[in-house]
């Protein structure tokens, strides 16, 4: 289970809180980009659209969805159970974000949000 600590760290590192932030492609207070959307659809059959990136309850909705997902692969793939430190470098940089170095300082962002709770 995703903690809601990781959550709101996410939320605040992503978009400082703010639910109709854009950066490019990504939207929302989790900066959802439309290839993860398109993605939860295809695994867990559920019908997001890109327009529920910018309601904060369907954003953290999909953001678990995800997270849940790709951490039961990181769990089959190492026989370890993800931390807050997987998720969140999963949540950066995709599916094996936990594996790419360029996620270290996301996570390094989300663990000082996380402290400071």
């Amino acid at each position: 289970m995703v903690a809601k600590v990781l959550l709101l760290a996410l939320i605040i590192v992503e978009s400082h809180g703010n639910n109709n932030a854009t950066n490019g492609s990504a939207a929302g207070c989790l900066q959802i980009t439309p290839v993860v959307v398109e993605d939860i659809n295809r695994f867990a059959g559920t019908n997001f659209t890109l327009d529920d990136r910018f309601d904060r309850q369907k954003s953290i909705q999909m953001a678990q969805i995800y997270l849940k997902y790709y951490g039961e692969v990181y769990s089959k793939k190492t026989g370890k159970q993800p931390d807050n430190e997987i998720y969140a470098k999963i949540w950066n940089g995709g599916p094996n974000g936990w594996q790419k170095s360029s996620t270290e300082d996301f996570w390094l962002k989300v663990k000082k949000e996380i402290e400071k709770q």
